[in-house]
């Protein structure tokens, strides 16, 4: 006798599906279109990478490391926190690895958010953040960016009036997905005066640190002294290196809240595999690694937007990330999701709609394309761009 499962389980996300990265691969795939749409590189990390951690497996370094991370991983990360931000991070105490950036919020979240806590999530957002504060038992409160002429930025007096007596954290995202918006010194200042008077914690997604233009530096949490003592901070080695299918990433925080996430940490996942950790340890001891990648990305960045000038496309600003989005009003009334549906069939390239970001699903006529691609993805592509 056949059991009907839907009365032996109740959905903890009943409203979430397959994800529209997940459904835009797969259309891809099928209409054998460029792939602009999911943010990840199609090209290989370093080949010195893979040696450094190719002698750590041949080392016999394959064992369980300690549940906080590898003692050479965090001490390297403290080194490069300081150098960058002037701030520091015990490694013994303040800084954890972690099974890529997506876990850390998921365990960062789960450490602070108590049944009924209210959480702030500036949309658009990445797509975690709202089921994670769920499954915690929190209530996602939405702060829409304002989107005034063809631009996005944080309206902080929004933000302040969605703040309540139930307001447990607030997360931020700089530079921003899928926007490529950055915070500046200013954003900082005026969030920490928001805050100053409150118990409320702050989760700083900074997994594109290290992927800002033209000239400016990434404004982080950690280097804001009065920000840095109420946050985890977050970032990704493989977004710097190339290699988001390894996960492995790290969040700074205080010794009290680190002492927090890690209850959670050594229950969720204990720790993270030992030979990438050690192979990245050795790697990142060349800061050039992690120095030189805005030139690499704003290069690409500058190739694609030079490329898409003078088509129907208006390209929005792009002050960091490896993500450009574009209004394509001029193009089609069609709403994002049947444009991107569009133009990855007819067209051949994949996009995502910026709505997506939304739980709402707000239209702005916006799609997000990738282009942490090889020369030659990002020249056939565009070829089929620029002939709409």
């Amino acid at each position: 006798m056949e059991i009907n499962q839907s009365h032996l389980i109740e959905s903890k996300l009943p409203e979430v599906k397959t994800t529209i990265f997940s459904s835009m691969s797969a259309l891809a795939q099928q209409h054998q279109a460029i792939n602009l749409g999911q943010g990840f590189p199609d090209f290989d990390c370093d080949p010195q990478l893979i040696n450094y951690v190719h002698r750590a497996m041949t080392a016999g370094q394959n064992q369980y490391p300690p549940m906080p991370g590898t003692q050479i991983l965090r001490q390297e990360i403290a080194s490069k926190v300081s150098a960058l931000y002037q701030a520091h991070y015990d490694a013994e105490t303040e800084i954890t690895i972690t099974a890529g950036a997506t876990q850390a919020i998921m365990t960062s979240i789960l450490a602070c958010v108590h049944s009924g806590d209210e959480v702030i999530v500036i949309e658009p957002a990445y797509d975690s953040y709202i089921p994670t504060i769920q499954l915690a038992g929190g209530i996602p409160v939405l702060v829409g960016m304002r989107f005034e002429d063809n631009r996005f930025s944080i309206d902080w007096d929004l933000l302040a009036s969605k703040i309540s007596s139930k307001t447990r954290l607030i997360i931020i995202n700089s530079p921003h997905n899928p926007t490529g918006m950055t915070l500046c010194k200013a954003d900082l200042d005026t969030l920490a005066a928001i805050i100053r008077d409150t118990k409320i914690l702050l989760i700083s997604d900074e997994v594109y640190e290290h992927m800002v233009f033209d000239g400016q530096s990434h404004q982080s949490v950690a280097s804001h002294h009065a920000l840095a003592q109420r946050s985890f901070i977050i970032s990704s080695f493989g977004k710097t290196y190339h290699v988001t299918g390894w996960k492995v990433g790290y969040v700074l925080a205080p010794k009290l809240m680190s002492t927090e996430f890690r209850k959670i940490h050594q229950f969720n996942v204990f720790t993270v595999n030992t030979p990438m950790q050690v192979g990245i340890a050795h790697f990142m001891q060349d800061h050039q690694h992690h120095l030189n990648l805005s030139r690499f990305y704003q290069q690409k960045r500058d190739y694609f937007r030079e490329a898409l000038a003078n088509s129907k496309f208006r390209l929005l600003p792009c002050e960091g990330t490896y993500f450009q989005c574009v209004d394509y009003s001029a193009i089609s009334n069609q709403s994002e999701l049947d444009f991107a549906t569009w133009l990855t069939k007819e067209v051949g390239v994949a996009a995502i709609p910026v709505s997506a970001f939304y739980r709402e699903q707000k239209q702005n006529k916006l799609v997000r394309f990738c282009f942490a691609k090889q020369s030659n993805t990002l020249i056939n592509a565009l070829q089929r761009l620029q002939q709409i």
